[in-house]
């Protein structure tokens, strides 16, 4: 069965600094595109921060099975509305990952309900991606117990998430810091992964294990078959299953808003 992919990028940075822009010449969005497209079952699309409606119109976002989203200088141009959007079709099902920098994104802040704090220096320093949940889907394919990166910016504890409903990668850095940079949360019918490397001044999205945990991840996110559909709204069920012996006179105008 093939999945739908779109890669959002906000692609701000390729277009202003020579650095980034000789590591991605078609912008980070292509470097993870152009990889998931070698597989058949994946279906791949991108879209940009600058297109209308950030290239997330209602179509896009209903065609979509799984989105990454990569943002960094610009959180702040991203419509309310639309990140409200892409937060209501997680919860309705569609599987969200999102990279490096979106932790400070709208729609993951939308929907972790935390600001979504850690600390950071960017040093240029090796990297270990620990494996803490071998077996799990997402680690799948990987030949060792840890991804080395050998430069990359340092994120440190505390990150003020909510607990994991997975946790399945631990980094630690060469000055000392550990975080955890690889995470799962349900939300309503959809799946959130979090995963950390991918500062744009470095080529993580080359590293070819970090491109496979993104593959992985997002099959593992992908909308599962037998998924309860997410309810939308709180309908008043005026009918009872069983007899209700108690005589009660409903107001309904303190119910309405």
């Amino acid at each position: 069965m093939s999945i739908r992919v779109t890669v959002w990028h906000e692609y701000r940075h390729e277009k202003k600094n020579k650095t980034v822009a000789e590591i991605y010449p078609k912008g980070m969005h292509e470097a993870i595109a152009s990889h998931l497209r070698k597989s058949p079952d994946l279906i791949v699309k991108t879209a940009t921060l600058d297109e209308p409606e950030h290239g997330l119109t209602d179509e896009v976002l209903q065609n979509t099975d799984v989105m990454t989203w990569w943002g960094h200088m610009a959180h702040g141009d991203v419509k309310d509305e639309i990140a409200q959007k892409v937060a209501q079709r997680v919860r309705e099902g569609m599987g969200l990952i999102v990279l490096h920098s979106g932790h400070y994104a709208k729609v993951f802040k939308l929907l972790m309900g935390t600001n979504c704090h850690l600390k950071w220096r960017e040093a240029a320093e090796k990297e270990r991606i620990w494996v803490v949940n071998p077996g799990h889907p997402i680690t799948r394919g990987l030949n060792s117990d840890c991804i080395v990166i050998d430069h990359e910016e340092m994120y440190g504890e505390h990150f003020d998430i909510p607990e994991p409903d997975e946790l399945v990668f631990v980094s630690w850095f060469e000055g000392g810091e550990v975080f955890r940079s690889g995470c799962v949360w349900k939300r309503g019918g959809g799946r959130v992964f979090y995963f950390r490397p991918g500062h744009e001044t470095f080529p993580s999205y080359h590293h070819a294990d970090v491109l496979k945990v993104i593959e992985n991840g997002i099959r593992y996110v992908a909308p599962q078959a037998g998924v309860i559909q997410y309810r939308n709204g709180s309908p008043n069920i005026k009918p009872s299953l069983e007899p209700i012996k108690a005589e009660h006179v409903v107001d309904e105008s303190i119910h309405r808003h």
